[in-house]
């Protein structure tokens, strides 16, 4: 029994890697610009892939807007209509297709900020994730779940039963608090109120200065 357990743990991680590569592999498309950017080794990429410090999960997510912390940037990598009819507080709209643009950069390779990028579910987070990483680029996490875990967690968070553990309620009033906070009225129906757009951090990329011209001559 205890082999039979250890080959379906070990078949469902060879299942994910291979997965991450086919996602990275769709995603390099992207990236006609990049093609012969060398980046990080395979086997740096991998170990970045399935640290479990990639996620971050709603309830931290929660947690840091309800505080305004100051430390992170939040990226919304669906398409402009999907970011108009509802985000996330402070979110940035880059969508994947945008996501090396030049205006872009600035926020997705600098050192100030975590940067959590997010979707509706992991699928578009984790290929923005994989290509920024591909690159170099820093501090990236991914929302676990994206937007459906979101509102299931968070906005409408399930009651928890009679039987379960005393951390089940603590979490359901966190949960509970943090969807007020976020704009949904108890004892009625549950109604989401569409997050006004706030101005995004600017973040401010640093460029090298240019080598001036050697003086002199006539």
């Amino acid at each position: 029994m205890i082999n039979r357990s250890l080959a379906k743990v070990l078949s469902f991680r060879y299942k994910i890697l291979a997965l991450i590569f086919v996602v990275l592999a769709g995603g390099l498309v992207l990236l006609p610009k990049y093609e012969k950017h060398e980046g990080i080794s395979p086997e740096k990429l991998l170990s970045n892939a399935i640290s479990p410090e990639r996620y971050i999960s709603t309830d931290e997510l929660a947690h840091k807007i309800i505080n305004q912390d100051p430390s992170y940037l939040l990226i919304d990598v669906r398409d402009e209509v999907s970011f108009d009819e509802y985000t996330l507080p402070y979110a940035i709209n880059i969508p994947l297709e945008k996501l090396f643009d030049e205006d872009s950069e600035a926020y997705l390779n600098q050192d100030e900020f975590d940067v959590i990028l997010f979707s509706n579910d992991n699928f578009q987070a984790n290929q923005a994730w994989l290509l920024c990483n591909r690159l170099e680029y820093k501090n990236l996490r991914v929302l676990d779940g994206g937007m459906n875990t979101w509102f299931n967690t968070i906005i409408n968070p399930s009651t928890p039963k009679e039987n379960m553990p005393a951390e089940s309620f603590e979490l359901y009033t966190f949960r509970k608090a943090a969807s007020m906070y976020f704009g949904v009225a108890y004892p009625e129906q549950v109604k989401v109120k569409k997050v006004k757009k706030i101005i995004p951090k600017k973040v401010i990329a640093v460029k090298k200065k240019k080598k001036l011209p050697t003086e002199g001559g006539c």
